[in-house]
């Protein structure tokens, strides 16, 4: 029997969105040589309102792209249905510039990992940023960790987090532990 677990609603995903941003700011002032990714699928959500909220700060817009790493994956060729691709909309080029990679859960670094060779296409960045909203901690097959987290979660492998968007369709957004 599936069990869910509430990690996350509003009003404290807004908190951790204004915490996240105002830590960003703080290492990236005024955003002219930074540049923000949201990973396909779910990490662009998250993308899009950090950005938002960052621009409404600063009084001017953040350049923000949207990037699918499925061809890059390691898994794509092993499974048994194949995987459905995103859109890739990168509207600039990332080279010297400093690139926050953004996604909804950080797991296995898989996904992070196929990112990162996908961004290969758009240019060679200064350098790489993760955020991530959670953070799921001793899943990691890569050593992969995030610059910037919205909360951390103890899972068991058995576990999944479960993140529901509004822009999805859902009523609120949630964010769930499923064993």
């Amino acid at each position: 029997m599936t069990q869910k677990r509430l990690l996350l609603s509003s009003p404290l995903l807004e908190i951790m969105t204004s915490r996240l941003c105002q830590q960003l700011i703080e290492n990236h002032q005024n955003f002219d040589n930074t540049v923000v990714m949201g990973l396909q699928p779910r990490g662009i959500y998250f993308a899009d309102r950090i950005v938002a909220e960052l621009s409404q700060r600063l009084g001017y817009p953040v350049l923000i792209g949207h990037l699918d790493a499925t061809f890059y994956r390691d898994d794509f060729r092993r499974r048994d249905s194949p995987l459905v691709p995103n859109k890739t909309d990168v509207p600039f080029l990332i080279e010297g510039k400093r690139v926050i990679l953004i996604d909804d859960v950080l797991a296995s670094g898989r996904m992070v990992r196929a990112a990162l060779d996908a961004m290969t296409a758009f240019g060679r960045p200064q350098a790489i940023e993760l955020l991530v909203l959670i953070d799921r901690q001793y899943n990691r097959d890569l050593p992969i960790s995030p610059d910037y987290v919205g909360m951390q979660v103890n899972t068991l492998d058995s576990q999944r987090v479960q993140v529901e968007w509004k822009e999805q369709g859902f009523e609120s957004d949630h964010i769930w532990m499923v064993d």
